[in-house]
């Protein structure tokens, strides 16, 4: 077989702006794709982590993601997620490229989160104050990707990161201030937040949900699995609840779940993404927008195709 270019980290970051990730998301669903139709992700344990399998096919490509998650990687100076996505022709099937997974993955998060609530936000005038549970790479990621597409549109008045351990967080990358976890100065910033965004591996609510403003963006993506969880059902009771796909939502996403199973939440109210960013829903503007994504193989796909364009007129 011929060989066939690789696009690793720096090549896909040069190539892709999160900014075009945002935009090659709405594209793909406001020309017709439907995440519904999407392939199901894989996880499989390992004896040191979890392989991510994640298949993928549009119109025009298909594509498959494969992730290592090693827990302990970070102790040893290496990344916790590691892999490779491989690029096919949607006809021949036929391999085209190949990218770094763990570098796509970061970019493709917060472009799914932002593609899902750009248009709350960046309808809104007043000066976004931001508020961030975590302060790894997927919290530093959304805050770029923020700054990305609010550029001339809107005024971002803070920043906040909220951890356990403040005194952890070495370098304070994007963020004005760092606080601890449960501490009122932590609370206080929540209440006064009109966009939250959860990174976290906890598995139990970060806050108190009656926290949150009736006028707020919460963007929850630290969970993908049914037991564990971010956000109370008291949240998701009183908000327009955005998922990616209904079907992922009550598989994977404990946020919603566990909602359900407490009444706080019904079903039927669960709004696709791809409803919203088509103009098909509007969105009551007196309720909290809840916006909580597990990850589906479709955004990779999306994102890698388009990053594959930008190699090839390069």
């Amino acid at each position: 077989m011929t060989s066939i270019p690789y696009l690793d980290a720096a090549t896909v970051s040069a190539l892709m702006s999160p900014a075009d990730a945002v935009a090659a998301l709405q594209d793909a669903l406001r020309e017709g794709f439907d995440p519904a139709t999407d392939h199901q992700r894989i996880a499989d344990p390992l004896a040191n982590g979890e392989f991510l399998i994640m298949p993928s096919e549009t119109a025009s490509a298909a594509g498959l993601k494969v992730l290592t998650v090693t827990p302990d990687n970070p102790a040893r100076g290496l990344e916790r997620i590691q892999g490779l996505f491989v690029l096919f022709d949607a006809e021949t099937l036929t391999p085209t490229h190949l990218i770094d997974g763990a570098e796509l993955t970061a970019l493709r998060t917060p472009a799914v989160s932002f593609a899902a609530t750009a248009d709350r936000l960046l309808d809104a005038t007043d000066p976004l104050r931001v508020v961030v549970y975590g302060a790894g790479p997927q919290a530093v990621g959304h805050v770029n990707t923020l700054r990305s597409i609010t550029t001339h549109r809107r005024e971002i008045d803070s920043v906040i990161a909220v951890v356990r351990s403040p005194e952890g967080v070495a370098d304070p990358g994007p963020f004005q201030s760092i606080l601890c976890s449960g501490s009122a100065e932590a609370l206080e910033a929540t209440a006064a937040a009109n966009l939250i965004i959860c990174t976290t591996t906890a598995r139990s609510p970060l806050f108190d949900g009656a926290l949150v403003r009736d006028d707020a963006v919460v963007i929850a993506v630290g969970s993908h699995v049914p037991d564990a969880r971010e956000l109370d059902g008291g949240l998701l009771g009183r908000a327009n609840v955005v998922v990616e796909s209904i079907d992922v939502a009550l598989r994977e996403c404990g946020d919603v779940v566990m909602a359900i199973a407490e009444n706080a939440l019904e079903a039927r109210s669960l709004i696709p993404m791809r409803e919203v960013v088509t103009g098909q829903v509007k969105l009551a503007a007196d309720k909290p927008l809840v916006f909580k994504s597990a990850g589906m193989p479709w955004q990779d796909l999306v994102i890698a195709e388009a990053a594959a364009r930008a190699f090839e007129r390069s």
